[in-house]
């Protein structure tokens, strides 16, 4: 139970929150019920590690095709894949799908209301069933995302680096939690951590929490949350296959598991610590490799592709992958790195 201390601080940000809160398509007004928890769950899916701007068209497009759990669970792997592409972090589409088809099949196609039921269903980590409990029911939980644990890190001036100090950032959390309007308090945290607390230069003449807050007092508000020294991010290297025929390209489609798994692409060689040429070519029709290559950073490596290209005259009898029309591309879903080798080939030429 929070106490007097804590309340005062809650209340201050809900009043914020009632005069400031974000308008944004999943969310109820401050103060409202709650909203559909088809939605709030789709959005906070959408939401991990992704921006609002990026992740509000890819809602609307979803909310408008697949409107409930129902509709979401029927739908084919590939054709979610391909609505996911561009979004990243492609684990969360299969996770938002196998999460759907459990829970029209398990659960009559109602999310389950306590965080420990949600905790059970696929994607659903400590942060987005405390998130779906506090938003979607009312219920209080403890959320914490990345702008929440900037907000309590600086409120409290917590020392020690992150991620260390994330089990003493919950406690704090929780400490301040007030048990009505759950919901409201977690999207007011994440709207001051996103608007005003925000990682650099911070609004702070702007902050309804100055007069509570730890932060200026220890150094500038900047300094929190303390984090650890990054490790170097190793680098891979690949080669990407385009090869053409007819106005066609060849695409295949990646293995279910794995980095990019279950998306169309074009076919690739192994990932190495050193440059593989054309090894891992699915044939050798004379392949050109180009002076262009495509950079792209994964969460615990960067990947350097080589691009190799050739052009033949007769696909007949090539049926591992499938022959897209090259001016229909955008239409394939493929993943933000290759699209990136579509354009850099194309500028290649």
């Amino acid at each position: 139970m929070p106490d007097n201390a804590s309340r005062d601080i809650a209340d201050l940000l809900l009043e914020w929150y009632d005069a400031n809160a974000r308008i944004l398509p999943w969310r109820a007004p401050p103060g409202s019920p709650p909203p559909d928890p088809y939605r709030v769950w789709l959005s906070e899916v959408m939401l991990q590690q992704t921006q609002v701007a990026s992740v509000i068209p890819y809602f609307e497009k979803f909310t408008a095709r697949w409107p409930d759990f129902a509709s979401l669970a029927a739908v084919d792997d590939a054709d979610l894949m391909s609505a996911w592409a561009g979004l990243g972090y492609y684990a969360r589409a299969r996770n938002l799908l196998a999460a759907a088809r459990a829970v029209a099949g398990e659960h009559g196609g109602r999310l389950p209301r306590d965080e420990a039921t949600l905790r059970k269903l696929p994607g659903f980590g400590a942060y987005t069933a405390a998130a779906v409990a506090a938003i979607a029911f009312g219920q209080r939980a403890v959320v914490v995302d990345g702008n929440v644990e900037r907000v309590v890190a600086r409120l409290f001036a917590v020392a020690d680096p992150l991620p260390g100090a994330k089990p003493r950032i919950r406690e704090l959390t929780d400490s301040i939690t007030p048990d009505a309007r759950a919901g409201d308090f977690a999207q007011a945290m994440m709207d001051l951590g996103a608007t005003i607390c925000t990682p650099r230069a911070p609004k702070c003449l702007l902050c309804p929490l100055a007069g509570r807050c730890d932060a200026p007092a220890s150094g500038a508000s900047e300094a929190f949350p303390v984090k650890a020294r990054k490790k170097a991010r190793p680098t891979r290297y690949g080669t990407f296959f385009w090869i053409e025929s007819g106005g066609k390209v060849l695409l295949v489609r990646r293995p279910a598991k794995g980095l990019l798994g279950g998306m169309r692409a074009l076919p690739t060689g192994p990932w190495a610590e050193a440059p593989p040429a054309l090894a891992g070519a699915p044939f050798d029709p004379g392949w050109t490799l180009r002076n262009a290559t495509v950079r792209h950073v994964f969460t615990h490596f960067e990947l350097v592709a080589a691009l190799a290209t050739a052009t033949i005259d007769d696909h007949i009898g090539i049926t591992d992958g499938e022959w897209w029309p090259i001016a229909d591309l955008e239409s394939a879903g493929l993943p933000t790195l290759f699209a990136k080798a579509v354009k850099a080939i194309g500028r290649s030429e």
